[in-house]
């Protein structure tokens, strides 16, 4: 099968790339820009492309499909000589269906804690020997990709995201994968550029329980009122699986989940990761991994990368890197880590860095949401508001969206650094947050290792 990807560069899309040529494909791919680490996990199997650009020329018709990133636009002239050609044009997510039609689809779903639950569920899988494709949003612990497709494996993991699918099809990512089992972690407004009110973005996940095949499995977050809704509310013939957050307790700093042999001691902490264990639990279950091999495996779970990530620790301080950055997140996140040490002073750093957390209109749904850090912080880059061409962000809207006194806000990358390169690491004991889906404007997180 020969297959060119536009836009192969893209996180995603690479992933899926290699997975593909490992599964015997011949693959080809263009792209306007590559960055790392795709550009090197491209370069080392031969998939890199010669030269930037679009080439109409690649895309002849003895191609078998092609499969469209989204950050090509719909004028692409590669695009267009593909339809002009009358080529099978697939999204990611449509190509992802057709490799996975067979098989038993299990899709997580939710405005959070997606991410963590699915590689919660490869963890224990791997750690069981149990073969299983998949398809995750981070770089896993013990998987070289983060895509695997076969012909022989039973089940297929996928994170069901609710963005869009393609430039030219604007439906939902986990519409179209018509899970047999499916999860939903969540529901909190998000991605307004493209879901402009609550009611439409919730529409989504109404939609994405309306696509689990009949008799198929819906394990769902009872504790999230809004999930909770949606799925009593659901007519369509399927078997639903609430669950809720266990029971735990954190003693000098570690976590013990309570189990039926008793408290165990694991990796991950807070009360929306021991959440997300119990959305797995299920899944696994339903997987035909039973209770106590899932309590086995999950013990050994480190959590997926920059979800929670610990950066640096000595005696008296740690600082950690957590993805978070809509409201709902950052606010689980930061209780988290107060929870875990309490006895530290906890400095929580917020970047507003995406379309939703730039919004003037959006940023009154973050009051609140730092309110269990000691010290509270807010950066932001009035380039990246013009980059994306939004209205302009101002101090005063932020100081009154977060309705925190002492927020402390900084617009200027070098001075943001100079604030984290100051903090008095030596004579206090310290709990450093960074949540962002950026990099403050150009932070090396690696420098943040020699603070401590």
């Amino acid at each position: 099968m020969r297959t060119h990807f536009i836009a192969i560069g893209g996180s995603a899309m690479h992933n899926l790339a290699i997975a593909l040529h490992e599964k015997g494909y011949q693959v080809t791919g263009s792209d306007d820009a590559v960055f790392e680490p795709s550009k090197t996990r491209l370069e080392k199997r031969g998939l890199l492309p010669e030269e930037l650009g679009w080439f109409p020329e690649k895309i002849t018709s003895d191609i078998d499909s092609v499969i469209l990133g989204m950050h090509a636009k719909a004028d692409n002239p590669e695009l267009l000589k593909a339809q002009e050609l009358g080529l099978k044009i697939f999204s990611y997510p449509e190509f992802l269906y057709e490799q996975s039609k067979n098989k038993t689809r299990v899709v997580i779903g939710g405005s959070h804690g997606k991410t963590t639950i699915t590689s919660m569920i490869l963890h224990v899988m791997h750690y069981h020997g149990i073969n299983v494709d998949y398809m995750v949003g981070a770089q896993l612990e013990g998987f070289d990709t983060m895509v695997h497709l076969t012909e022989e494996n039973d089940f297929i993991v996928l994170e069901g995201d609710e963005y869009l699918s393609s430039p030219m099809d604007r439906r939902p990512k986990f519409h179209l994968y018509q899970p047999n089992i499916a999860l939903i972690s969540g529901i909190a407004w998000d991605h307004i550029n493209v879901f402009p009110t609550y009611e439409n973005y919730v529409e989504q996940f109404e939609i994405f329980i309306q696509k689990i095949t009949n008799g198929g499995i819906l394990v769902y977050n009872e504790d999230d009122a809004e999930v909770k809704r949606v799925a009593e509310a659901a007519t369509n013939p399927i078997r639903k699986i609430p669950y809720t957050t266990p029971n735990y307790t954190v003693e000098n700093g570690i976590t013990l989940l309570e189990t039926p042999e008793g408290n165990m001691p694991i990796e991950i902490f807070g009360a929306h990761n021991l959440n997300n264990l119990a959305g797995a639990k299920w899944i696994c279950q339903n997987m035909g991994v039973d209770e106590a091999d899932f309590y086995e495996a999950i013990s050994s779970f480190k959590g997926a990368s920059k979800r929670l990530e610990k950066i640096a620790e000595n005696k008296n301080n740690v600082a950690y890197k957590d993805f978070a950055h809509s409201p709902s997140k950052v606010a689980a996140t930061t209780k988290a880590v107060k929870e875990q040490y309490p006895d530290r002073k906890l400095i929580a750093c917020l970047e507003l860095h995406t379309y939703s957390s730039l919004n003037a209109e959006f940023l009154k749904e973050y009051e609140g949401a730092l309110d269990a850090a000691d010290v509270a912080v807010v950066f932001y880059s009035p380039d990246a508001v013009k980059i994306k061409q939004l209205e302009e962000v101002t101090y005063d809207q932020i100081a009154k969206s977060f309705n925190r006194e002492d927020l402390i806000i900084y617009t200027n990358p070098a001075a943001f650094k100079e604030y984290l390169f100051h903090l008095k690491f030596d004579t206090e004991k310290i709990a450093l947050l960074l949540m962002s889906s950026g990099n403050y404007g150009g932070l090396n997180f690696d420098e943040v290792k020699t603070l401590l």
